[in-house]
């Protein structure tokens, strides 16, 4: 829209208006973002723990927390459904080794590595110290897997590894793939869903077809999965 914008200004053509209005129309719409979203997370379902096999590690991928307004070291989270799935299959005994990724933010320096602050919590909640794990620092999903790959394989480095891997279902197929270029076997376990449950009532919903900030934000955030898969080759 900027792009059309700027043109606009240099050509003075109103073409180039009407196209941007009509972009701010179709990804400010609630259903064209539904359906933005439900082809991202397809073909994904939430699972029971009880359908999952057990694995040599479940492995939790970083994208949770951030820092509030204040002086305190509090550090409050974007979405707790990874971290608590992780928790959850652990408990369910599908691994005795809990990986979290040791995700950073250049845009959050300051902010420790997750996978430090979730080991801190895991322990909190009762899991063993000698059961939790966390990578060296990483700045995005390949370097997720390479780190995983690091700690699964010291100690049967010529085994294939089966990991449960739980993240974002938007996110699973990206995932998934980068993990198995890695060598591993993966067992997906999507969380954090962001997609209604009933597509027909999106549909008839008056609300979702009036454009609003709100869909516009979800359409960015999936347009950056998109433009995310392409990068890293990931659609099927």
């Amino acid at each position: 829209m900027l792009i059309l914008l700027v043109i606009f200004i240099i050509r003075k053509k109103l073409r180039f208006i009407y196209s941007a209005l009509i972009i701010l129309l179709v990804f400010s719409n609630g259903v064209f973002s539904e359906c933005l979203w439900r082809l991202l997370e397809y073909p994904w379902k939430r699972l029971e723990f009880s359908s999952i096999n057990s694995a040599d590690g479940i492995v939790v991928l970083s994208g949770g927390r951030h820092l509030p307004l204040g002086n305190t070291k509090i550090i409050e989270w974007h979405d707790p459904d990874r971290f608590l799935a992780g928790i959850e299959l652990y408990k369910a005994n599908k691994s005795n080794k809990l990986i979290f990724t040791g995700g950073v933010s250049l845009l959050t320096s300051n902010l420790p590595p997750e996978g430090t602050i979730y080991i801190k919590e895991a322990i909190s909640m009762g899991i063993p110290k000698k059961d939790v794990l966390t990578t060296y620092p990483v700045y995005n999903t390949l370097e997720e897997a390479e780190a995983v790959k690091a700690l699964l394989y010291r100690e049967k480095p010529l085994s294939k590894k089966k990991i449960i891997l739980v993240t974002s279902a938007f996110h699973m197929k990206r995932a998934k793939k980068v993990f198995e270029r890695e060598g591993m076997n993966v067992l997906p376990y999507p969380v954090d869903f962001k997609s209604s449950r009933n597509f027909i009532s999106s549909l008839t919903n008056i609300f979702k077809w009036i454009p609003s900030s709100s869909n516009l934000y979800k359409s960015s955030m999936a347009v950056r999965e998109i433009i995310g898969r392409m990068i890293y080759n990931s659609w099927r």
